[in-house]
């Protein structure tokens, strides 16, 4: 069986870290033949690191050479280099969010469809053993239809001070657009992804504009910060169902939180740590699995999903839609905080 050849576009920490790391040890179906990024020197450095064939400073110059490619840069170039991408007739596996906007998502899933190939976005937190035991016991009709589902992504003063996170024009938002966003595409595909009736949303940015403020994640300049650092949002269903959404780069709580709890008509669950309670026999039950099979790294398995999907292999795991009724909320939530009022969608 031919192999997949994988460039990669931008050689951040997202690629070295997890990307590359991940596709090389699919060595049986794929390789990741090539580089690229608009810093030469860095992209060398990673062909060197990583012993990889090609390095490239223009993605275009990349693109017929490769079977697909994984696109690690800052939000605002994702569209743009995702629809080049795809009709050049290239599989892309785009890092989250989708694009800046629900609109450039449309448009990424209009080349997809044209051009055949696969769109995956790179929502991982699908991949961890907690979120698949809670996808299953879900499906299985344990818990019932879902009534609530309360999200807390939740970060004591670790505002990233590396790279364009606080950079709007490149990354569009801050920690609702960044960190938010995985939890948020968590709670819909736990959910089967219902239809979205009303959004209401507030955002700020208080304590990032705060001189001499402790952050633990490097510094920053407060005065050039121009993006949130912490949101909140309630988002109703069609079907009824109820979403109460926070999430920050910088809330002064005690501890870092991740959470995401689910209230259904039979019971409910815990995702983070998993757990299941219910009514029964007149009493009520907690239930905390004492054994959840071991899987491999989520950046793993995402990988291997994908190149499984490439090859036609398996079905893609993430759907670009879903991934777009992602980016809708999130326009809503900013939306929302700018007008004061609720958005229908």
């Amino acid at each position: 069986m031919k192999k997949l050849r994988i460039g990669i576009i931008g050689t951040g920490g997202i690629a070295t870290l997890r990307h590359i790391p991940a596709f090389q040890q699919l060595n049986e179906q794929a390789e990741v033949t090539a580089v690229c990024d608009v810093n030469a020197e860095k992209a060398k450095q990673v062909q060197k690191q990583f012993n990889i064939q090609q390095v490239y400073e223009n993605y275009k110059d990349m693109l017929p050479h490769v079977d697909a490619v994984v696109i690690c840069t800052p939000n605002k170039f994702h569209a743009e280099m995702t629809i080049d991408a795809l009709n050049a007739g290239v599989h892309v596996l785009c890092e989250k969010p989708m694009a800046m906007n629900a609109k450039e998502c449309a448009e990424m899933i209009k080349a997809k469809e044209k051009s055949g190939k696969i769109l995956w976005i790179a929502y991982h937190y699908r991949f961890m053993k907690e979120t698949q035991a809670a996808k299953k016991v879900i499906d299985e009709g344990e818990i019932g239809r879902p009534l609530v589902v309360r999200i807390k992504a939740l970060r004591r003063r670790k505002v990233p001070g590396w790279g364009v996170f606080t950079n709007k024009d490149l990354q569009g938002g801050g920690c609702l657009i960044d960190y938010g966003c995985h939890m948020l595409d968590l709670a819909l595909w736990l959910m089967g992804n219902p239809e979205v009736k009303e959004v209401t949303g507030t955002t700020y940015d208080v304590l990032s504009k705060t001189l001499n403020q402790v952050n633990e994640w490097g510094s920053f300049d407060h005065e050039a910060f121009n993006v949130e650092d912490h949101a909140t949002a309630y988002i109703r269903f069609q079907n009824g169902t109820s979403l109460l959404f926070e999430t920050s780069w910088s809330a002064n709580i005690p501890k870092d939180e991740d959470t995401l709890s689910i209230s259904g008509e039979k019971g409910g669950l815990d995702v983070f740590p998993f757990s299941v309670n219910y009514a029964k026999h007149g009493m009520l039950f907690n239930s905390d699995a004492t054994y959840i099979p071991e899987k491999k790294e989520e950046g793993f398995l995402q990988a291997k999903a994908f190149v499984e999907a490439c090859l036609g292999l398996k079905e893609p795991l993430v759907k670009p839609e879903e991934a777009m009724q992602v980016s809708h909320i999130i326009d809503a939530i900013y939306e929302s905080s700018e007008k004061s009022k609720s958005i229908s969608l």
